[in-house]
């Protein structure tokens, strides 16, 4: 399994309508091509104005064809121009998990 963890900092102010954006549409055109979606988050404390969402992929070939899927789609492409200004900085990493560490999120015994 691989998780890919992605960290948007936003224009400040513009959190609320970053959330409004993909809770109305984005999440919903994201679930139907990229799977399983692990987390969707915003800072409270530390460094704010940040979203992180992270999704899992069975392997990176398995991201690589899912993403495709997702920037060919009409529906994301007309959607992208609604957050994509209020995008300052995008940080993108991908994770493996360490051997000792289940999927569920607890050592294995």
């Amino acid at each position: 399994m691989f998780y890919e963890i992605r960290t948007y900092r936003l224009k400040n102010g513009a959190l609320p309508e970053y959330l409004k954006a993909v809770g109305e549409t984005g999440i919903g055109i994201q679930k139907r091509h990229l799977g399983q979606l692990v987390g969707y988050f915003f800072s409270e404390i530390g460094a704010i104005n940040e979203i992180v969402h992270i999704w899992a992929f069975q392997s990176l070939d398995d991201r690589e064809e899912r993403r495709t899927r997702l920037m060919a789609d009409r529906d994301w492409q007309a959607f992208l121009p609604r957050i994509r200004d209020l995008i300052e900085v995008a940080e993108n990493k991908i994770m493996k998990p360490a051997a000792f560490w289940s999927a569920e999120g607890n050592p294995q015994a």
